[in-house]
């Protein structure tokens, strides 16, 4: 789509093909005709980071090769609204993924509408390293040891077998941003009871006794 917008900001084009292709998104009275001489980027606020870069390079490259490098600021403005916590996990995964990343699995924890979470999983996905996109630590069958998950493309997957006890695995844990730190801790216990079935969970640590002020 991207690349349709820039081969008609520089060529032109069928005017009432563009309206019919973008008619669920141009708002009311909009003409590409003259209204594509002067453009701004905006994004969802939990787009994925680096497909907001690239179609920020391609427009910029367009808006420069019609206007020129000395006119590029009056025809082109990208802003970037991807919110901070969003963000900071993108680059997080991108971090945990890198080319030396020693992760064995990744999990992903958060909503399955959840637009934020679902570019975790993408990026996952992408690096080719196993990762199970769940919502809810009921999606893990601790005694059968079967995990329900969410694929990037919609389709809700049983794996069995999908933790190995007994031997040794590094796992990557990530969650999106509105997800609740009790769900990925929940998740986290489910996993330690399949790899560990003595494990009875954290234990709480022993405080200090509370002193009651007397005046």
């Amino acid at each position: 789509e991207c690349q349709y917008v820039i081969d008609y900001i520089l060529n032109g084009g069928d005017k009432a093909e563009f309206l019919e292709k973008f008619s669920k998104a141009v708002s009311k009275g909009f003409d590409p005709d003259t209204m594509l001489d002067k453009i701004g980027l905006a994004n969802q606020t939990t787009m994925l980071k680096g497909e907001t870069e690239q179609m920020g390079k391609m427009l910029e490259a367009a808006m420069m090769k019609k206007h020129g490098p000395a006119k590029l600021n009056e025809h082109f403005v990208l802003m970037d609204t991807i919110c901070d916590a969003t963000q900071e996990r993108q680059d997080a995964m991108y971090e945990l993924t890198g080319d030396d990343s020693k992760v064995d699995m990744i999990l992903v924890v958060g909503g399955f509408n959840s637009s934020n979470t679902s570019h975790l999983q993408e990026i996952a996905e992408h690096k080719g390293i196993p990762s199970f996109w769940v919502d809810d630590a009921k999606r893990i069958d601790i005694a059968n040891n079967t995990i329900l998950h969410k694929m990037n493309s919609g389709e809700l997957v049983e794996t069995k077998d999908w933790m190995k006890p007994g031997q040794k695995i590094t796992i990557g844990i990530t969650s999106g941003a509105s997800t609740p730190d009790s769900s990925v801790e929940n998740v986290l216990d489910c996993v330690f009871r399949i790899m560990d079935p003595s494990y009875s969970g954290i234990q709480p640590k022993d405080c200090a006794p509370i002193e009651v002020p007397t005046h």
